[in-house]
């Protein structure tokens, strides 16, 4: 067998190690100790092909925010964020919004983002979409994808707020185990983080329906949609909940601020 060191890519019927990572917990063993558990199989969602098999050499449980690789290593600021947070007057944190499309997430971040900077407060709005167009560019809509994006954005955050802003996430963020690694990874650093659930309901999204998505759903057009023939998991816990049917935007972007600020000061 011809060996490649470090290759990019691994074609029919090449032979690697890799490393996998999936989207949540898969309970697996070392191929040496059970053969059934330690082997898997890889198969196209879109095609259902089989496109790759495998053994596993070393099954691990990555935990968000703690360092996995081996090859680089964390090099910290000469600032620490006492020092950071009291020169600059702001104290970071993460406001999570999610729901379903057409829910109101966007209209809530956008007048939030707005109020805390007019109020003299560093903040920035990560919008799902906008991601999308950069950072998270060549990524689509598969499970797998939308998992990868949102882990993204969950690291952004974690900066944002240790930057001292205040990071506004507005993200579909359909499952609660992707959600709760965002949470994870602002929480492993000492970062308040605060799940807001945009619980408006899936008729009233259908209604407004801005993008026409509901609409292409419902006409076959479009698969996948969160709310129609793709799964939303409602927040167990969440920080703060409210429907933005008929509801004044101020009004709810107090409530945010308000808990923001407690949650900050605790």
């Amino acid at each position: 067998l011809e060996e490649l060191d470090g290759p990019t890519e691994l074609a029919l019927n090449d032979i690697g190690t890799v490393t996998l990572r999936t989207s949540s917990i898969v309970i697996a063993d070392t191929y040496t100790q059970n053969r059934d558990t330690g082997a898997f199989i890889l198969i196209d969602e879109h095609s259902n092909d089989t496109v790759g098999a495998g053994v596993i050499l070393e099954p691990r449980e990555v935990k968000p925010g703690e360092q996995t690789r081996r090859d680089i290593k964390w090099h910290p600021s000469s600032l620490d964020r006492a020092r950071r947070w009291g020169s600059t007057g702001q104290r970071g944190a993460t406001v999570w919004l999610t729901g379903l499309p057409a829910s109101g997430k966007s209209t809530v971040a956008v007048a939030l983002e707005r109020y805390l900077v007019d109020s003299g407060r560093v903040a920035y709005l990560l919008d799902g979409d906008n991601v999308r167009h950069g950072i998270s560019d060549d990524l689509g809509f598969s499970p797998g994808d939308r998992a990868e994006n949102i882990r993204r954005v969950g690291h952004l955050t974690r900066l944002f707020a240790d930057a001292g802003a205040v990071a506004i996430a507005s993200m579909v963020s359909p499952l609660r185990s992707d959600r709760e690694i965002a949470r994870a990874l602002n929480e492993a650093a000492g970062l308040p983080f605060l799940e807001i659930h945009v619980s408006t309901p899936v008729a009233e999204c259908e209604r407004r329906d801005p993008k026409g998505l509901y609409k292409r759903a419902r006409a076959g057009e479009l698969k996948g949609l969160t709310g129609i023939d793709a799964p939303y998991e409602d927040p167990e816990h969440p920080d703060l909940a409210f429907d933005t049917t008929g509801a004044d935007i101020d009004q709810l972007v107090a409530r945010v601020v308000d808990l923001l600020a407690a949650r900050q000061e605790s």
